[in-house]
This record gives structure tokens, C-alpha cells and sequence, in this order.
């Protein structure tokens, strides 16, 4: 372990040496990486190594680094050096940077703030007032903006002496605006260098100008939805008076897109997002142990079927035996189910007025697979069992089981969606319970009037 901190230790000081003589090789996300590693082995050469590094290039890694590690930061190094990497970052992480620390402390947070210039207080403070699913909250403040009577060449020179002195990056558009602010459309660079440097603004062709904007009041997923269905780089946001105060760009998007995606899986699974990213075993633990506690509630529901027919279990011994499959059988068909209805959702493919379509498709692919099955384990427990009308009953129930699934696992994430409750969430709990209480009620209840 001891070589392991001194390889990071000495590739750690070797960066930022490099930095400091302006031919850096390595990514800040590489760096971010390596600086976590060395955390969890040696928090003293940690503290040692962050107290090093410069204030530009610190900021570029720790926008690479998960929000726990942001909040603890301010105990790592002095507050002087935490504002003077807040300032080196652009608006939309600066400010998602001292949210972090407020989560942990938010007497920290305000002396922080209070170190920076006021321009970039009072533009972190309008973006943390922002609600979490707000475009507002994810918009940073820098952008390359140009008046329609303005020369081409001249809007050029802005940027190359905005890009010299790091004022600006990803820019792939020049927002145009009136005298007054409100956006007009933007104009990719690659187009804008088709035309000659001394013509304005005003000269280009409306069909080159494009004109996507959201408000910044909107939520954040129409947001993902226009850059999705239109492949932007970036979006400008808009105020109710149509005035432009900001952009969003691909990149942030592209987190959101991820950090979605990561909380519909988690959330699918009954684990929840934001515990799984603490630290502490205990938080986590008891965030499982509330779905945990919910699922065991559902299968005594289910217990309580089977013993609704203990006497015909005790009967005949094959259907404790063929009982699982039924409902494992229903189980799988749902989750297929609901995993397509709830993803096809989240991108937004199926909406409450497309349930009965959604709906239908659903049933008739698991009432073909119901048959198909039914066939197959209707055959398997008659050559086992030696009882042909076993066969029969468990057939028919894989049926019913499997259109029951299909059936439920589209109705419950629209249902949900209805009633404003996050599909990916109580999803499969009421759904394990359905295929549970259906799969067993029907093959014991067939089996009770068929059989005995």
C-alpha cells in the first residue's frame, strides 16, 4: 500500500508541476480520479497534495469529483482558496459547487461566498434560487451574444480576446439579440464563418439562424427532450420577456441524461439514488430496509394465498413442487413489461392517452408467450408427474399468470404517472405482488377444482 501512495503522491505533484509550466498532458477527469484513490488511502497526503494544486486547474478537477467529496472540501483547504476556485469555474458548476458544500454546511457556504467578487455571489445565489428540476438550476451565465448591426469580424475579435483570457469555452454558437437583450436566434460558428468578416449580423439568411430556447422556468426534461430530438450543442434560456440570460450546453445535459437514467435503475431495483452516493453503511442500509420492509409485507400476501389452500397442497405434493414456477414465470414477463413501459415513458415515446395502444400490445405479447409456455411446462409436468391433468392446470395458469402480466406491468407505471407518482418507483413492488397473488390464487384455485 505504501508504493501505491507514493506512485500517486509523485504522479499527483508531476501534474501539477506540468501545470504550472503550461504543457499539462493529463485530463482533469484522470486527475480527479487518481486524487480519490490517494483520499481512500492516505487522507494526509490527500490534504497535503490539495493544498498544492493550483486554484485553475483544482477547479477543473473537483467538477469531476462526486458531491460528497465537494462538500468535505472546505475542511481539506482554507476558505481563500475554495472561493478562488469557485471563481475559476464557470457559473453552472460554480454554483452546483457551493449548493454541495451547503448540504454539508451552510455557514461554510456563506463565508465563501462571501469572498467573491459580487458579480459572481449575485450570479450564484440567482442560480441556486432555482428549484432542482428548474432549466434555470443547470444554465450557466457565460455565453457569446452579438447585436444584429454588429460586424462579424468585430463579434470575432470579442471572442478570441474572451477565449486569451478564459472567460469562455465549449462555444459553439453566437446568440443574437436585440438592443434590448431579447434573443433573436443563434448561428453555429462553423456556419458563421461562410460569410465575409466585414458583413453584420443583420445580413445573414433567416434560414441559417435557428431559433431553440427554453424558459428558465421550464423543467429540466423538456429540456433533455429538445436536445435529444434536435441534437443541439447547447440551448439558450430565456426569461418571460424572452430575454436572453443564459445557455445550457450538451455536456450538462448529457450528466442529467445519466444521472436519470442511473435513478430509474435504482429506483426499479427499490434502492434509492441519493443514499447509494453517501458514505456512511448505515444511511444506506436503512434506505434499503424501507423497501425491504415492503416487499416483505407483499410476500405474506402472497403467503397468505397459499395458505387459503393448504389442504390442497397437502393433498397432492406436485404443486408445492410447480408452484415457483408460476409465479417466477409471471414475475419475469412483468418486469419485461414494466422495464419497457417505464424506459419508453421516461423518453417520453408513451403517454397517459396512449395507454390503450400501449396497453394492448402489452397483453397480446404475453398472451402469445402465455400460450407458447403453457405448452412447454404443460408437457414437462405430465412426463414428471405422470398426472395428465397437471398438465392441464398449470397450463392454464401460466396462462392467466403470464396475461396478468402483461396486462398490469403497462397498466401500473401509467396509472402512477396519472396519480403524479413515479412509475420507476412503487412499479415493481405492486407488481411482484400481482404476479405473486394471481400466479398462486389460480394454479392452487384450478388445481382445487380440477383436480380434488
Amino acid at each position: 500500500m505504501e508504493e501505491k501512495i507514493i506512485e500517486l503522491k509523485n504522479y499527483l505533484l508531476d501534474a501539477i508541476e506540468n501545470y504550472k509550466k503550461g504543457n499539462s498532458e493529463e485530463h482533469p477527469y484522470d486527475l480527479a480520479k487518481e486524487l480519490e484513490k490517494l483520499r481512500d488511502l492516505d487522507e494526509t497526503e490527500y490534504e497535503s497534495i490539495c493544498k498544492k494544486i493550483p486554484s485553475e486547474l483544482f477547479a477543473e478537477i473537483l467538477c469531476e469529483m462526486p458531491s460528497y467529496i465537494q462538500e468535505e472540501i472546505v475542511e481539506v483547504i482554507s476558505d481563500k482558496k475554495v472561493a478562488n476556485i469557485a471563481s475559476n469555474m464557470d457559473s453552472d458548476d460554480a454554483s452546483e459547487f457551493i449548493y454541495n458544500i451547503s448540504q454539508k454546511d451552510e455557514e461554510a457556504a456563506q463565508t465563501i461566498l462571501s469572498k467573491l467578487d459580487e458579480e459572481d455571489k449575485q450570479i450564484i445565489e440567482k442560480l441556486n434560487s432555482y428549484e432542482e428540476n428548474e432549466a434555470g438550476s443547470y444554465m450557466q451565465s457565460e455565453l457569446f451574444m452579438a447585436t444584429l448591426n454588429e460586424q462579424i469580424g468585430t463579434a470575432l475579435k470579442r471572442l478570441k480576446k474572451l477565449k486569451n483570457e478564459d472567460h469562455l469555452d465549449n462555444i459553439f454558437h453566437v446568440f443574437l439579440v436585440d438592443k434590448k437583450g431579447k434573443l433573436i436566434g443563434s448561428i453555429g460558428l462553423e456556419e458563421l464563418i461562410l460569410f465575409d468578416k466585414e458583413q453584420g449580423f443583420n445580413e445573414i439568411p433567416q434560414d441559417k439562424i435557428k431559433n431553440y430556447a427554453c424558459n428558465h422556468k421550464s423543467d429540466i426534461s423538456e429540456v433533455v427532450e429538445m436536445f435529444t430530438h434536435y441534437n443541439l450543442s447547447s440551448l439558450a434560456i430565456v426569461d418571460e420577456k424572452e430575454k436572453l440570460i443564459g445557455r445550457i450546453t450538451h455536456d450538462d445535459i448529457h450528466d442529467v441524461i445519466q444521472e436519470q437514467d442511473t435513478k430509474q435503475i435504482y429506483s426499479l431495483a427499490g434502492v434509492n439514488d441519493d443514499a447509494e452516493h453517501e458514505e456512511s453503511i448505515y444511511l444506506i442500509g436503512k434506505k434499503r430496509a424501507v423497501w425491504l420492509g415492503i416487499n416483505l409485507i407483499t410476500a405474506i400476501l402472497a403467503s397468505v394465498v397459499i395458505g387459503l389452500f393448504d389442504s390442497t397442497i397437502q393433498s397432492l405434493v406436485a404443486l408445492a413442487v410447480l408452484m415457483p414456477i408460476v409465479a417466477s414465470m409471471g414475475g419475469n414477463a412483468g418486469t419485461q413489461t414494466l422495464t419497457v413501459t417505464v424506459r419508453q415513458m421516461a423518453l417520453g415515446e408513451i403517454s397517459y392517452e396512449d395507454a390503450k395502444k400501449t396497453i394492448t400490445k402489452e397483453v397480446l405479447i404475453s398472451l402469445a408467450n402465455g400460450f407458447l409456455f403453457a405448452l412447454v411446462i404443460g408437457i414437462i409436468a405430465f412426463l414428471w408427474f405422470k398426472i395428465p391433468l397437471l398438465g392441464l392446470v398449470i397450463a392454464l395458469s401460466m396462462i392467466i399468470n403470464l396475461l396478468s402480466a402483461g396486462f398490469f406491468g403497462a397498466v401500473i407505471p401509467i396509472l402512477l404517472e396519472k396519480f403524479e407518482i413515479d412509475p420507476a418507483i412503487g412499479s415493481t413492488v405492486i407488481l411482484t405482488t400481482v404476479t405473486d397473488v394471481v400466479g398462486f390464487f389460480s394454479f392452487l384455485g384450478l388445481a382445487t377444482v380440477i383436480l380434488l
